[in-house]
Protein backbone atom coordinates (compact mmCIF):
# COMPACT_ATOMS: atom_id res chain seq x y z
CA UNK A 1 0.00 0.00 0.00
CA UNK A 2 3.04 2.33 0.23
CA UNK A 3 3.32 2.59 -3.25
CA UNK A 4 0.01 4.66 -3.32
CA UNK A 5 -0.12 8.64 -2.36
CA UNK A 6 -3.21 8.87 -0.58
CA UNK A 7 -4.99 6.33 2.44
CA UNK A 8 -8.22 5.65 -0.14
CA UNK A 9 -7.30 2.19 -0.91
CA UNK A 10 -6.03 1.53 2.19
CA UNK A 11 -8.82 2.11 3.76
CA UNK A 12 -10.89 0.37 0.82
CA UNK A 13 -8.88 -2.58 1.25
CA UNK A 14 -9.27 -2.51 4.99
CA UNK A 15 -13.17 -2.36 4.67
CA UNK A 16 -13.48 -4.93 2.15
CA UNK A 17 -11.67 -7.05 4.34
CA UNK A 18 -13.54 -6.97 7.47
CA UNK A 19 -16.92 -6.70 5.90
CA UNK A 20 -16.02 -10.34 4.24
CA UNK A 21 -14.94 -11.67 7.32
CA UNK A 22 -18.01 -10.38 9.03
CA UNK A 23 -20.36 -10.92 6.32
CA UNK A 24 -19.32 -14.83 6.23
CA UNK A 25 -20.29 -14.72 10.40
CA UNK A 26 -23.78 -13.13 10.06
CA UNK A 27 -24.70 -15.62 7.10
CA UNK A 28 -23.64 -18.26 9.43
CA UNK A 29 -25.70 -17.16 11.99
CA UNK A 30 -28.61 -16.07 9.67
CA UNK A 31 -28.50 -19.96 8.87
CA UNK A 32 -28.36 -21.73 12.22
CA UNK A 33 -31.69 -19.57 12.88
CA UNK A 34 -33.53 -20.49 10.14
CA UNK A 35 -36.32 -22.89 10.88
CA UNK A 36 -37.64 -24.54 8.05
CA UNK A 37 -41.49 -26.51 8.41
CA UNK A 38 -40.02 -29.98 7.56
CA UNK A 39 -42.72 -32.69 6.79
CA UNK A 40 -43.24 -36.04 8.27
CA UNK A 41 -40.40 -37.56 6.44
CA UNK A 42 -37.48 -34.44 7.69
CA UNK A 43 -37.60 -32.64 4.04
CA UNK A 44 -38.44 -29.55 2.81
CA UNK A 45 -41.00 -30.54 0.58
CA UNK A 46 -38.80 -29.58 -2.67
CA UNK A 47 -38.26 -32.03 -4.62
CA UNK A 48 -36.02 -32.35 -8.06
CA UNK A 49 -36.00 -34.30 -10.89
CA UNK A 50 -38.69 -36.46 -9.38
CA UNK A 51 -37.10 -38.10 -6.76
CA UNK A 52 -34.51 -36.08 -5.31
CA UNK A 53 -35.74 -34.45 -1.90
CA UNK A 54 -34.01 -31.75 0.27
CA UNK A 55 -33.98 -32.98 3.49
CA UNK A 56 -34.60 -30.79 6.51
CA UNK A 57 -30.76 -31.65 8.75
CA UNK A 58 -29.33 -28.93 10.68
CA UNK A 59 -25.54 -27.68 9.85
CA UNK A 60 -23.21 -30.61 11.13
CA UNK A 61 -21.95 -29.14 14.74
CA UNK A 62 -18.19 -30.11 12.84
CA UNK A 63 -18.36 -28.09 10.63
CA UNK A 64 -19.77 -25.03 12.03
CA UNK A 65 -17.12 -25.40 14.12
CA UNK A 66 -14.38 -25.19 11.64
CA UNK A 67 -16.09 -22.23 10.39
CA UNK A 68 -16.17 -20.11 13.11
CA UNK A 69 -12.83 -21.20 13.41
CA UNK A 70 -11.76 -20.45 10.49
CA UNK A 71 -13.36 -17.05 10.99
CA UNK A 72 -11.52 -16.43 14.22
CA UNK A 73 -7.90 -17.43 12.44
CA UNK A 74 -8.88 -14.90 9.90
CA UNK A 75 -9.33 -12.10 12.22
CA UNK A 76 -6.39 -13.08 14.54
CA UNK A 77 -3.96 -13.54 10.89
CA UNK A 78 -5.00 -10.03 10.38
CA UNK A 79 -4.13 -8.63 13.73
CA UNK A 80 -0.63 -10.20 13.12
CA UNK A 81 0.49 -9.79 9.91
CA UNK A 82 0.01 -6.96 7.43
CA UNK A 83 -3.36 -7.61 5.36
CA UNK A 84 -5.68 -4.36 7.10
CA UNK A 85 -4.27 -2.01 4.92
CA UNK A 86 -1.25 0.36 5.56
CA UNK A 87 -1.55 -1.73 8.75
CA UNK A 88 1.88 -3.46 9.67
CA UNK A 89 0.72 -5.95 11.98
CA UNK A 90 1.39 -6.86 15.95
CA UNK A 91 4.42 -9.20 14.39
CA UNK A 92 6.03 -6.53 12.29
CA UNK A 93 6.69 -9.35 9.22
CA UNK A 94 7.25 -7.83 5.99
CA UNK A 95 8.74 -9.53 2.59
CA UNK A 96 11.48 -7.35 2.74
CA UNK A 97 12.65 -8.65 6.40
CA UNK A 98 11.94 -12.13 5.79
CA UNK A 99 14.28 -11.84 2.79
CA UNK A 100 17.31 -10.29 4.12
CA UNK A 101 16.86 -12.78 7.40
CA UNK A 102 17.24 -15.73 4.78
CA UNK A 103 19.81 -13.89 2.52
CA UNK A 104 21.66 -13.24 6.27
CA UNK A 105 21.67 -16.43 7.28
CA UNK A 106 22.94 -18.08 3.29
CA UNK A 107 25.95 -16.03 3.86
CA UNK A 108 26.62 -16.88 7.27
CA UNK A 109 26.97 -20.45 6.13
CA UNK A 110 29.07 -19.65 2.98
CA UNK A 111 31.31 -18.20 5.21
CA UNK A 112 33.40 -21.12 5.45
CA UNK A 113 33.57 -21.16 1.65
CA UNK A 114 34.24 -17.81 1.36
CA UNK A 115 37.06 -17.63 3.95
CA UNK A 116 39.69 -19.64 1.70
CA UNK A 117 39.98 -16.46 -1.07
CA UNK A 118 40.56 -13.81 1.99
CA UNK A 119 44.38 -14.10 1.82
CA UNK A 120 44.53 -14.86 -1.81
CA UNK A 121 45.52 -12.32 -5.19
CA UNK A 122 43.00 -11.27 -6.98
CA UNK A 123 45.27 -13.07 -9.49
CA UNK A 124 45.40 -16.09 -8.14
CA UNK A 125 41.38 -15.87 -7.53
CA UNK A 126 41.29 -15.44 -11.18
CA UNK A 127 42.43 -19.02 -12.46
CA UNK A 128 41.42 -20.70 -9.68
CA UNK A 129 38.49 -23.25 -10.00
CA UNK A 130 36.41 -23.41 -7.66
CA UNK A 131 36.25 -19.64 -7.33
CA UNK A 132 35.79 -18.80 -11.20
CA UNK A 133 32.97 -21.41 -10.56
CA UNK A 134 31.47 -19.71 -7.90
CA UNK A 135 32.34 -16.14 -9.83
CA UNK A 136 30.00 -17.34 -12.47
CA UNK A 137 27.53 -17.96 -10.64
CA UNK A 138 27.79 -14.43 -8.99
CA UNK A 139 28.06 -13.27 -12.91
CA UNK A 140 24.85 -14.57 -13.78
CA UNK A 141 22.94 -13.87 -10.90
CA UNK A 142 23.82 -10.11 -10.52
CA UNK A 143 25.05 -9.16 -13.97
CA UNK A 144 24.10 -11.19 -16.94
CA UNK A 145 20.63 -9.01 -17.09
CA UNK A 146 23.02 -5.60 -18.43
CA UNK A 147 26.13 -7.44 -19.37
CA UNK A 148 24.98 -10.48 -21.32
CA UNK A 149 25.60 -14.54 -20.19
CA UNK A 150 28.87 -13.57 -21.83
CA UNK A 151 29.87 -10.60 -20.72
CA UNK A 152 30.24 -9.23 -23.92
CA UNK A 153 27.50 -6.78 -23.15
CA UNK A 154 24.87 -5.11 -25.97
CA UNK A 155 23.97 -1.43 -26.50
CA UNK A 156 24.71 0.79 -24.04
CA UNK A 157 25.71 -1.83 -21.59
CA UNK A 158 29.21 -2.29 -21.93
CA UNK A 159 31.73 -5.28 -23.09
CA UNK A 160 33.38 -6.73 -20.00
CA UNK A 161 35.75 -9.25 -21.60
CA UNK A 162 37.51 -7.04 -24.09
CA UNK A 163 40.49 -4.53 -23.14
CA UNK A 164 38.49 -1.34 -23.34
CA UNK A 165 37.59 0.23 -19.89
CA UNK A 166 35.51 3.55 -19.01
CA UNK A 167 36.92 3.84 -15.57
CA UNK A 168 39.79 1.47 -16.10
CA UNK A 169 40.28 -2.21 -16.06
CA UNK A 170 42.64 -2.83 -13.03
CA UNK A 171 41.23 -5.23 -9.87
CA UNK A 172 40.71 -1.88 -7.41
CA UNK A 173 39.03 0.09 -10.39
CA UNK A 174 36.49 -3.01 -11.03
CA UNK A 175 36.18 -3.95 -7.04
CA UNK A 176 35.18 -0.05 -6.65
CA UNK A 177 32.52 0.06 -9.64
CA UNK A 178 31.04 -3.00 -7.92
CA UNK A 179 31.01 -2.09 -4.62
CA UNK A 180 29.84 1.73 -5.45
CA UNK A 181 27.95 1.60 -9.24
CA UNK A 182 28.91 4.03 -11.59
CA UNK A 183 26.32 7.07 -12.73
CA UNK A 184 27.92 7.74 -16.05
CA UNK A 185 26.91 11.75 -18.14
CA UNK A 186 27.02 12.43 -21.07
CA UNK A 187 25.19 16.25 -21.14
CA UNK A 188 23.96 17.60 -24.19
CA UNK A 189 26.26 19.73 -26.02
CA UNK A 190 24.49 21.16 -28.79
CA UNK A 191 24.28 24.35 -27.45
CA UNK A 192 27.66 24.68 -26.65
CA UNK A 193 28.52 23.52 -30.62
CA UNK A 194 26.23 26.02 -31.78
CA UNK A 195 23.82 25.01 -35.03
CA UNK A 196 22.43 21.73 -36.42
CA UNK A 197 24.98 21.66 -39.06
CA UNK A 198 28.05 22.39 -36.82
CA UNK A 199 26.45 19.24 -34.84
CA UNK A 200 26.44 17.59 -37.92
CA UNK A 201 29.80 18.64 -38.60
CA UNK A 202 31.26 17.87 -35.42
CA UNK A 203 29.36 13.99 -35.70
CA UNK A 204 31.69 13.69 -38.64
CA UNK A 205 34.70 15.20 -37.27
CA UNK A 206 34.23 12.24 -33.55
CA UNK A 207 33.71 9.60 -36.57
CA UNK A 208 37.04 10.27 -38.36
CA UNK A 209 39.16 9.90 -34.93
CA UNK A 210 38.24 6.32 -35.32
CA UNK A 211 38.41 6.12 -39.07
CA UNK A 212 35.35 5.36 -39.24
CA UNK A 213 33.42 6.54 -42.81
CA UNK A 214 32.80 9.89 -42.65
CA UNK A 215 32.54 12.87 -44.80
CA UNK A 216 36.01 14.71 -45.01
CA UNK A 217 35.04 18.08 -45.37
CA UNK A 218 32.25 17.93 -42.59
CA UNK A 219 35.04 16.80 -40.26
CA UNK A 220 37.27 19.66 -41.36
CA UNK A 221 34.83 21.91 -40.63
CA UNK A 222 34.17 20.11 -37.41
CA UNK A 223 37.34 20.04 -35.92
CA UNK A 224 37.15 23.66 -34.46
CA UNK A 225 33.89 22.48 -32.00
CA UNK A 226 35.66 19.21 -30.65
CA UNK A 227 36.95 21.92 -28.59
CA UNK A 228 33.39 21.61 -26.23
CA UNK A 229 34.30 17.95 -25.55
CA UNK A 230 37.72 18.04 -25.26
CA UNK A 231 37.30 18.78 -21.51
CA UNK A 232 36.29 15.10 -20.67
CA UNK A 233 37.35 13.32 -24.06
CA UNK A 234 40.88 14.93 -24.22
CA UNK A 235 41.99 17.03 -27.36
CA UNK A 236 43.11 13.92 -28.64
CA UNK A 237 39.85 12.27 -28.13
CA UNK A 238 41.22 9.39 -26.39
CA UNK A 239 39.58 9.84 -23.87
CA UNK A 240 39.39 10.43 -19.48
CA UNK A 241 39.23 7.38 -17.28
CA UNK A 242 38.68 9.62 -13.98
CA UNK A 243 35.79 10.33 -15.75
CA UNK A 244 34.02 8.07 -17.48
CA UNK A 245 34.59 9.80 -20.58
CA UNK A 246 34.87 7.21 -23.43
CA UNK A 247 38.03 6.64 -25.89
CA UNK A 248 36.70 8.19 -29.65
CA UNK A 249 39.07 6.88 -31.51
CA UNK A 250 38.98 3.16 -30.93
CA UNK A 251 36.05 1.50 -33.04
CA UNK A 252 34.07 0.55 -29.78
CA UNK A 253 30.71 2.22 -29.70
CA UNK A 254 28.77 1.81 -26.80
CA UNK A 255 25.34 3.80 -27.58
CA UNK A 256 25.91 3.24 -31.74
CA UNK A 257 27.85 4.58 -34.47
CA UNK A 258 27.38 6.62 -37.36
CA UNK A 259 26.73 10.48 -37.61
CA UNK A 260 22.77 9.50 -36.46
CA UNK A 261 23.81 7.98 -32.97
CA UNK A 262 26.48 10.61 -32.72
CA UNK A 263 24.15 13.33 -33.58
CA UNK A 264 21.42 12.30 -30.95
CA UNK A 265 24.25 12.08 -28.23
CA UNK A 266 25.39 15.47 -28.66
CA UNK A 267 21.88 16.91 -28.88
CA UNK A 268 20.20 14.82 -26.19
CA UNK A 269 23.19 13.47 -24.07
CA UNK A 270 22.79 10.13 -22.22
CA UNK A 271 22.63 9.02 -18.72
CA UNK A 272 23.71 5.49 -17.60
CA UNK A 273 24.10 3.66 -14.42
CA UNK A 274 25.54 0.76 -13.19
CA UNK A 275 24.05 -0.40 -9.68
CA UNK A 276 26.29 -0.87 -6.89
CA UNK A 277 26.61 -4.18 -5.14
CA UNK A 278 27.64 -3.27 -1.72
CA UNK A 279 24.21 -3.56 -0.48
CA UNK A 280 23.40 -6.60 -2.19
CA UNK A 281 26.82 -8.85 -1.92
CA UNK A 282 29.04 -9.26 0.87
CA UNK A 283 32.54 -7.84 0.92
CA UNK A 284 33.92 -11.79 0.02
CA UNK A 285 31.54 -12.18 -2.81
CA UNK A 286 32.84 -8.28 -4.41
CA UNK A 287 36.32 -10.02 -4.49
CA UNK A 288 35.54 -13.27 -5.71
CA UNK A 289 32.99 -11.41 -8.38
CA UNK A 290 35.72 -8.34 -9.37
CA UNK A 291 38.55 -11.26 -9.53
CA UNK A 292 36.21 -13.36 -12.04
CA UNK A 293 35.32 -9.87 -14.32
CA UNK A 294 39.23 -8.90 -14.42
CA UNK A 295 40.03 -12.50 -15.43
CA UNK A 296 37.60 -12.18 -18.37
CA UNK A 297 39.58 -9.35 -19.76
CA UNK A 298 42.79 -10.79 -18.66
CA UNK A 299 42.91 -14.47 -20.44
CA UNK A 300 46.77 -14.65 -19.93
CA UNK A 301 45.40 -15.14 -16.16
CA UNK A 302 43.28 -17.86 -17.01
Amino acid sequence: MSDFTSNFWSVFVTALTLVGIIGCAVLLWMAGRKKVVSTADNTTGHVWDEDLVEMNNPLPRWWVWMFVLTIIFGLGYLAAYPGLGSSAGKLGWTQKGEYEAEVAKANKELEPLYARFASMTPEAIAVDTQAKAIGERLFMNNCAQCHGSDARGSKGFPNLADGDWLYGGTHDKILETLQKGRIGNMPPMAAAVGSPEDVRNLSHYVLSLSGSPHDSLRASLGKSKFGACAACHGMDGKGNQALGAPNLTDDIWLHGWGEAAITAMINNGKVNQMPAQADKLTEAQIKVLASYVWGLSNNKAQ
